[in-house]
């Protein structure tokens, strides 16, 4: 629903305050995060074009794809003539868009909060005023997450690999996040920030009950020393993540909700078929 039509101005993430004459017709997002924002927010038909990674929902996959963080294609961009281009704070393009009179909005995500804020500064750009519902159902999610857990699922220690580096989420990552609101142990400290690089002998001496890892990862995991060790790999309570699943995991998005439900299902079973 439209709440206005006159100008607007709105702080990004960097502090850059961009003004609007009204709610952009033409978005280009360069994250698979704000795409999945902006068709939250239920304006998944303004978007002309969209990072090679963006692929949800599905009406956006015909979308012209831009590429990916280091070799968005420029030109390609200035043809679309988008009112904004949404992307994230770290973006090397930005400068040269705006060297191009291409208006950018950038936008930070890396916690829950931060999401909430970015919905929030979505809506007033996009002149929606569907943050609060979206948001809403988030939190609800979560709550039927940590719901759907037993207590046999509930207070013990997984490790949530990212990538086979490994990369590991920490407790101040928004999947740390996740994992605190479903009761969960996350074995990696708070003091090693949101994705830490770990040494993998720091995983099999915190023992953790369930890991939790993408299906392409599954292989890498059993080779290394001393990890048959560990009670989540010897008692098989590894959850194996599709691509899918791990798009929906891995994303800082509107789909967080649903990220706690994989995993809260996933641990359910592991722990009550392994007692």
């Amino acid at each position: 629903m439209a709440i206005f039509a006159s100008p607007v101005s709105v702080a990004d993430d960097r502090g850059v305050v961009v003004a609007f004459d009204k709610p952009p017709q033409r978005i280009v997002s360069l994250l698979p995060s704000l795409t999945e924002s902006v068709c939250a927010l239920g304006k998944c038909s303004a978007l002309v074009g969209v990072d090679r990674f963006s692929n949800w929902p599905k009406s956006i996959q015909e979308l012209p794809k831009l590429g990916g963080m280091g070799d968005i294609n420029i030109e390609r961009i200035v043809q679309l003539k988008p009112d904004v281009v949404l992307l994230e704070k770290a973006s090397p393009v930005i400068a040269r868009l705006n060297g191009l009179g291409i208006k950018t909005f950038t936008l930070d995500i890396k916690s829950m909060g931060n999401e909430e804020r970015a919905l929030q500064k979505l809506d007033r750009v996009l002149g929606t005023s569907e943050s609060p519902r979206v948001w809403n159902q988030v939190q609800k999610e979560i709550m039927r997450a940590n719901k759907q857990l037993s207590a046999n699922g509930r207070n013990i220690h997984v490790y949530f690999e990212v990538n086979p580096a490994p990369f590991a989420a920490g407790r101040t990552s928004f999947i740390g996040e996740i994992l605190n609101q479903l009761d969960l142990v996350n074995i990696i400290p708070e003091s090693l920030g949101p994705f830490p690089k770990i040494n993998p002998e720091f995983v099999v001496q915190a023992k953790p009950d369930v890991i939790l890892l993408t299906e392409s990862m599954v292989a890498d995991i059993q080779k290394r020393p001393g990890w048959n060790s560990i009670p989540a790999v010897s008692k098989n309570r590894i959850c194996v993540f599709t691509g899918d699943q791990n798009d929906i995991l891995v994303r800082p998005g509107p789909r967080m909700g649903e990220a706690a439900l994989i995993i809260s299902a996933c641990i359910e079973q592991k722990m009550s078929s392994s007692r």
